[in-house]
This record gives C-alpha cells, sequence and structure tokens, in this order.
C-alpha cells in the first residue's frame, strides 16, 4: 500500500527536522564539553544519536511503504550559548517545536486516511511526552542548581 505524495513529502520534512535536531543536540553537547561539564555533554549527545536514529527509522519507513526519500539540506544550528539554563530552556522549546511537529503528521496521516502513518507517528507521540517531561526536569533542576551544585548534576546526567 502506497501512500500519498503529500504525507510522504510531510515524512521527508520531519527527516530533515529530526536530523537539524541532532545537530542541534551536539552543539549542545559540546558547548557542555567545552564548559568541562562531560555528563552534561554525554546527556545531549545520547540526544543527538537519538535524533539520528529517528531520521533513519522515518527513512526506512519510506522506503518500505514504496517511496521515496529525499534528503534536504538543514540549516546551521546555534554554537554559542550562555549558560547551562540557556541550553535546558532551549532543549526543552525545541522538544515542545519537535511534538508538534509529529502531531501534525498524525493529523494529516488521519486526513490522508494513512492508518500505516498513523500508527508509525504514534510511537513518536508517546516518545515526545516522556521527552518533554525530561527536559521540562533538567530545565526546572538547573534552576535549582547553585554554581557549585550543578557538578553533581552533571554527575548524574553522565549516567545516561
Amino acid at each position: 500500500m502506497k501512500f500519498t505524495e503529500k504525507m510522504q513529502t510531510a515524512i521527508n520534512a520531519q527527516i530533515a527536522l529530526e536530523m537539524w535536531s541532532a545537530n542541534i543536540y551536539l552543539s549542545m553537547s559540546a558547548y557542555f564539553a567545552q564548559q568541562g561539564l562531560d555528563g552534561f555533554a554525554h546527556w545531549y549527545h545520547q540526544q543527538y544519536k537519538e535524533e539520528l536514529e529517528h531520521a533513519e527509522d522515518m527513512m526506512h519507513y519510506i522506503i518500505q511503504r514504496g517511496g521515496k526519500v529525499k534528503i534536504q539540506s538543514i540549516p546551521a544550528v546555534e554554537t554559542e550559548f550562555a549558560s547551562a539554563l540557556e541550553v535546558a530552556e532551549k532543549a526543552y522549546a525545541h522538544e515542545c517545536l519537535v511534538s508538534e511537529k509529529i502531531e501534525e503528521l498524525v493529523r494529516l496521516a488521519s486526513a490522508e486516511a494513512d492508518m500505516p502513518s498513523q500508527d508509525f507517528f504514534w510511537k513518536y507521540i508517546r516518545e515526545q511526552v516522556e521527552e518533554e517531561a525530561t527536559a521540562s526536569n533538567i530545565v526546572d533542576r538547573v534552576r535549582l542548581a547553585s554554581d557549585h551544585a550543578i557538578i553533581f548534576l552533571d554527575k548524574e546526567l553522565a549516567s545516561r
């Protein structure tokens, strides 16, 4: 069962967003590594790898459905950050954006009567609930940590 050109185009756009997301997290990871916060750097690097896995999963889905993958260029990402709190807040806002985009894909799949795509993207809907909660929790914890206490949070994030 093939899917519509509209659905295929939307998924290809989501692949680009996932690759952009990966670069955002890679940039955040580099920032923390340069600050000597290796636990934060590790955590955000894990996020980077997860976003690439999502892009690859969606790519394989298009192929499985008989569609055509169109890798798109992605915009440059921010590389300068002022603080751990700024990074955490930007990561949370980004996860909210990704949630919106995934929800749009499910709505489009419904409008296109594409039940396989609805099913495929529901796993990402569920995952985004967890991603937003985790990102929000990190924001809250960074806000609570004083400059010196951030090292304890850094050690915890290294265990991911």
